[in-house]
C-alpha cells in the first residue's frame, strides 16, 4: 500500500487550494463550538431576504476591494448605524436645547 505524499502546511498551499479543497475532510462545526466562535467574536447570524440586483452589486464591489461581500455589507451597515446613531445624538442634544431654551424663556415671562 502506498501512502499519499503528505502537502506542507504553508500559507501559499492554503491560498492556491492545496489543502483545505478536497471535499472529503469538510465538515459542519459543532453548534457549540459555532456559538463560541459567535460569542467570542461578538457575532450573531441573522436572516434577511435583500433584492438579488443589490447582493450582486456588493458581489462586484467587493471583488474590486478584494474582499468577501458579506464583511463588507456588515461594514456598510456598521457605517451607517455608526452615523445614524450620531445624528440622532445631535437631534436629541437640538431638541433638549430647545426645550431648555424655552423654559427660559417662559419662567422670563412669568
Amino acid at each position: 500500500m502506498t501512502q499519499a505524499a503528505k502537502i506542507p502546511d504553508t500559507e501559499e498551499a492554503w491560498d492556491n487550494g492545496t489543502l483545505g479543497a478536497d471535499e472529503q475532510y469538510v465538515q459542519v462545526a459543532p453548534k457549540a463550538l459555532q456559538d463560541e466562535v459567535n460569542d467570542s467574536l461578538g457575532m450573531q447570524a441573522i436572516s434577511i431576504r435583500l433584492p438579488k440586483a443589490l447582493v450582486e452589486q456588493y458581489k462586484v464591489i467587493s471583488r474590486f476591494h478584494k474582499i468577501g461581500y458579506q464583511p463588507l455589507m456588515r461594514d456598510a451597515l456598521a457605517r451607517f448605524a455608526t452615523h445614524e446613531m450620531k445624528r440622532l445624538l445631535v437631534e436629541i442634544a437640538e431638541q433638549r436645547d430647545e426645550e431648555a431654551a424655552a423654559a427660559v424663556k417662559h419662567d422670563k415671562a412669568a
